[in-house]
Parts: structure tokens; C-alpha cells; sequence
């Protein structure tokens, strides 16, 4: 067997337990795992998969700032209790 080295590495527990719980499935431990991460990054000299922030189109973004409004200002805007009273003041707009 080859020679092995140790890592110590800290992590939020509940991340850990999702970690341990998906690997499992998959029929691995997190040792095993590392490995074949470490040997991807070797291999491919990179990261062996994306990195990056989540970019949340302008749309989405509005749509945001407009729900933050109408929560701070909920006198401003009109509000139902249900489906049928939208449906009627909809069809009463016509």
C-alpha cells in the first residue's frame, strides 16, 4: 500500500453530514473523495469544474427590489385574499 499523509481541514458540521451523506450514496467516503478532486486538479492543472458567482439577470433583480417595495409599503398596493377576488377585480378592469 502506498504511503498516505494526513489533512486536517475544518467545515461547518451540518455541511459534513450532507457531504458524508451524498457521498455514502455514491458508494465513497470524503477521504476518497478528496483524492479524486486532488488527482482532477492534477490532471487537468485547475479546478476541476466552475467557479463562480451567481449573476442574477436585471429582470430578476427588479423584480426583487419591487416585492422589497411592496412589503415596506403594503398600503400602496392593492392585495387579495384569494384567487377568485384577483380573478374578479381583474375581469372588472375590462
Amino acid at each position: 500500500m502506498a504511503k498516505t499523509d494526513t489533512l486536517n481541514i475544518r467545515i461547518e458540521p451540518e455541511l459534513k453530514k450532507q457531504v458524508e451523506s451524498t457521498l455514502n450514496d455514491l458508494g465513497m467516503n470524503i477521504a476518497e473523495a478528496v483524492t479524486i478532486f486532488f488527482k482532477q486538479v492534477v490532471m487537468t492543472d485547475s479546478i476541476p469544474f466552475v467557479i463562480k458567482k451567481h449573476k442574477y439577470s436585471d429582470e430578476l433583480i427588479a423584480a426583487i427590489k419591487e416585492a422589497d417595495e411592496m412589503l415596506k409599503n403594503p398600503d400602496k398596493y392593492q392585495s387579495f385574499n384569494n384567487v377568485d377576488e384577483l380573478m374578479e377585480d381583474l375581469n372588472n378592469d375590462n
